[in-house]
């Protein structure tokens, strides 16, 4: 492909610039791998605030 050659090219009718951006970012979003989201990992200060006994959070307050 040459750098003069078009990536697209419309066959029949006469699209708007807002049209043509619609296709062009459609194209690019179909394109990308699809990725799983990485686990939310729970921070050390958030970690902290838990209570650490398997009693839950209503001995969080009685003395250790």
């Amino acid at each position: 492909m040459s750098a003069e050659e078009p990536l697209i090219r419309v066959v029949r009718g006469v699209p708007t610039a807002e049209e043509l951006a619609a296709l062009v970012g459609a194209i690019i979003v179909r394109s990308r791998p699809a990725t799983a989201p990485a686990p939310a990992t729970t921070s050390a200060w958030a970690r902290s605030g838990r209570p650490a006994s398997s009693r839950g959070w209503r001995a969080a307050g009685l003395p250790r």
